[in-house]
């Protein structure tokens, strides 16, 4: 086995040959579909077209879009392609906007996260002598289990704690002995904070890397993470409606996240038009899976925003990467006209040495006009000081959101610990103009 590199038959596959593959897959999969999915049979009928229609990936964009309304509307299993008795799991959303989303898994398709969680977690550095602590949630959602699958098929011991318990993550991390830590970068960063509250030593612990994803992250807070965990912080990304975590993942060189095209193919669409856009432009990511069982998908439209490099990584592997994603097309705010992601607010506060990483940014509307305003936790050394010098500071950070977002913002400074703390996906954003 090459170094750090799981599957080297495919992860570093010629091109060429990676599009023969994809090709292939793809014709199987829309005939898949076509005859065992009422939906897509339909939808593909409507737009007069066949899986006779489908000769390559460059038929590719002829094929209809999926959406996660697609999945609620056909809720629970009218998007399976195979009889319920060949559904070993089943996996959901959590459904906090409607229906959930729901998955399926044959006994293929869990081999088949297995392996790409297994290429994920190596890439990392991972192998048979780590001890992998899996601090994702367990249950209906799929992060948990999936970085499990992988860490079992790589021979390394799995310490499925689950998320939460935070004293019981450090004693056992450190009794343990873990080596490789698994959860969202918000529960790592809150985990390094708790580190240095608990009186334990950093030195104490055996962590040297971390694999994190479940939802976006700047690369400041990858910086603050490093540092305080004095660990490599890996990003990973999946979604449920593909797989789970294992759908890209970066390497050593943390340039891009290698996306796993054998089983899923990318596209890049603009998120208005739908048009394909060339290599390299920035837009919606689109994944069409060519291998799943359960439930395939054809062209679902994840919402992130990333673009794609097709060329060789120095890692060796010849998977093309997506950068990581800079926000989503559904969940942007829009305020007063200006687009804004809740990233662009955390690279500025990651900047300071005055604030932690905890923020919260509350969007209203008063009197028909958009309001935001940005609380902020104040580094406690930094909150005694007189309230000249906070005055200082609120004004130091109004104005560097302000040149960066190009939006007026109220800022409120607020003690060390008032923000809630999460131990899953942080909530950064209340937008109140929904209520209205």
């Amino acid at each position: 086995m090459i170094k750090n590199i799981w599957n080297p038959h495919f992860e570093t596959m010629p091109r060429e040959e990676m599009r023969t593959v994809q090709s292939e897959r793809l014709r199987d999969v829309v005939e898949r579909v076509y005859y065992n999915v009422p939906y897509y049979r339909e939808r593909m009928q409507s737009l007069g077209m066949g899986p006779e229609n489908i000769g390559s990936i460059d038929d590719l964009s002829k094929l209809p879009f999926t959406t996660k309304q697609d999945l609620r509307d056909n809720y629970p299993f009218g998007l399976f392609a195979v009889p319920m008795s060949e559904i070993i799991r089943v996996h959901a959303s959590s459904g906090t906007t409607g229906k959930p989303t729901v998955v399926g898994y044959t006994r293929h398709d869990i081999g088949l996260w297995s392996e790409v969680m297994a290429r994920t977690l190596t890439s990392a550095g991972a192998g048979k002598s780590d001890f992998i602590q899996i601090a994702y949630g367990y249950g209906l959602f799929t992060g948990g289990l999936g970085v499990h699958y992988g860490g079992e098929k790589i021979g390394a011991s799995v310490i499925p704690i689950s998320g939460g318990n935070t004293k019981r993550q450090l004693q056992l991390m450190k009794d343990f002995g873990s080596t490789v830590l698994a959860c969202t970068p918000s529960y790592a960063s809150y985990l390094a904070e708790a580190i240095e509250e608990s009186g334990f030593n950093r030195d104490e612990f055996k962590l040297r890397v971390g694999v994190f994803g479940a939802e976006p992250w700047t690369e400041n807070m990858r910086r603050e993470i490093e540092k305080r965990l004095k660990i490599k912080a890996i990003d990973i990304y999946g979604l449920s409606e593909i797989i789970g975590p294992g759908v890209s993942f970066e390497c050593e060189h943390q340039c891009g996240l290698h996306i796993n095209e054998d089983h899923f193919i990318p596209e890049i669409i603009h998120p208005d038009t739908l048009e394909v856009l060339p290599e390299g432009e920035l837009g919606e990511l689109v994944f069409t899976t060519v291998t799943k069982e359960g439930l395939p998908i054809i062209r679902y439209r994840t919402r992130d925003l990333t673009r794609l490099n097709f060329e060789t990584c120095a890692c060796g592997r010849t998977l093309v990467r997506m950068n990581k994603c800079t926000g989503r097309s559904d969940d942007m705010l829009i305020i007063r006209g200006v687009n804004l992601f809740p990233s662009q607010i955390e690279s500025v506060l990651l900047e300071m040495d005055e604030t932690t990483p905890h923020y919260l940014l509350v969007v209203d509307r008063v009197n028909n006009l958009d309001t935001l305003q940005l609380q902020v936790e104040v580094e406690d050394r930094f909150y005694q000081d007189k309230i000249s010098e906070l005055q200082a500071l609120r004004m130091k950070i109004q104005h560097q959101v302000e040149s960066t977002t190009g939006l007026s913002v109220t800022v409120k400074l607020v003690e060390p610990k008032t923000i809630e703390r999460s131990e899953g996906k942080a909530k950064r954003v209340i937008d109140n103009r929904k209520m209205v």
